[in-house]
């Protein structure tokens, strides 16, 4: 079980690493657009990947 979640986290770590590895400048400017945003809009957003994550778990 720690094996297999250790092996997610890294591969999330590798995933969150490749936009600012690979596009730098349009992952900044994303990233500029996103904190410009809502405390609101960024719940909805953390919601819908938790939702997204859960049901690509379940299948």
């Amino acid at each position: 079980m720690s094996e297999t979640l250790l092996l997610a986290l890294a591969l999330v770590c590798i995933l969150e690493g490749t936009m600012p590895f690979l596009f730098p400048k349009q992952w900044k400017e994303g990233f500029l657009k996103i904190a410009s945003l809502t405390e609101g809009q960024i719940r909805f957003v953390g919601l819908v990947a938790i939702l997204i994550g859960i049901t690509l778990f379940l299948f």
